[in-house]
């Protein structure tokens, strides 16, 4: 586990892809569990310590992930990520396809079946379905692969992994949605790659970047 940024109210941190963020029935430790640990060594702090969990990336997925060190930040940091209007999520993925544009704004509606925890995407309204937006564009490529950054403007059940695959793009690893082959660490070459929002308590403009996984794939596109 890696910080990347830290104040009284709020600790940001770098997930390695295989990472939970929260506890499952898996019984694996999660990362909460881990930056709790983390916190209570560094200040040496006697009983419980305090951690809210604001959002969550799924276990393969890398990258910038938000806790919460007062309940007062919890509060405030819920109510703007379940909004969106106030926080800018940019992830990089990358795919062995190239969208026939190379850059845009995907609109599709989206319906979550919790038995196989995957969304599917559908290019009108249906029933039950949610409306799911993203912007992205082509920001590199390699003789074999494309880096794809995106932005949501929506935050759907497996968005951006539904989403790309509609368009033809899965990302590299995603056997759930397309990939034709999984990554040897069992990740998928997608990574949350930057968080910008306005500090609940101070209210100055906290933005944070995380760094790219040592996979040799995500080294050449540094």
């Amino acid at each position: 586990m890696t910080v990347l940024y830290e104040d009284n109210h709020v600790i940001i941190v770098n997930k390695e892809s295989g990472e939970i963020v929260q506890g499952d029935k898996t019984g694996d430790t999660p990362l909460s569990d881990i930056v709790k640990q983390w916190i209570k060594e560094k200040y040496a702090k006697p009983g419980n310590v305090f951690l809210g969990v604001v959002h969550r990336l799924d276990r393969p997925v890398s990258g910038v992930v938000v806790f919460a060190k007062t309940s007062k930040a919890l509060s405030r940091l819920n109510t703007m990520f379940s909004g969106h209007e106030e926080v800018r999520k940019t992830y990089w993925a990358i795919s062995a396809n190239r969208p026939t544009a190379d850059e845009g704004t995907l609109a599709h509606w989206l319906i979550r079946n919790e038995k196989q925890n995957k969304s599917y995407a559908y290019d009108r309204e249906v029933p039950r379905s949610k409306k799911a937006i993203l912007r992205y564009r082509v920001v590199g490529s390699s003789e074999r692969y494309h880096l794809i950054e995106v932005e949501l403007l929506t935050g759907r059940h497996h968005q951006i992994r539904c989403q790309l695959s509609k368009i033809g793009c899965p990302i590299r690893g995603d056997l759930k949605y397309g990939a034709k082959r999984s990554n040897p660490d069992g990740s998928i070459s997608l990574l949350a790659r930057e968080i910008e929002f306005v500090h609940p308590v101070s209210r100055e403009v906290v933005k944070v970047t995380a760094p790219l996984p040592q996979d040799k794939i995500w080294q050449l596109f540094k």
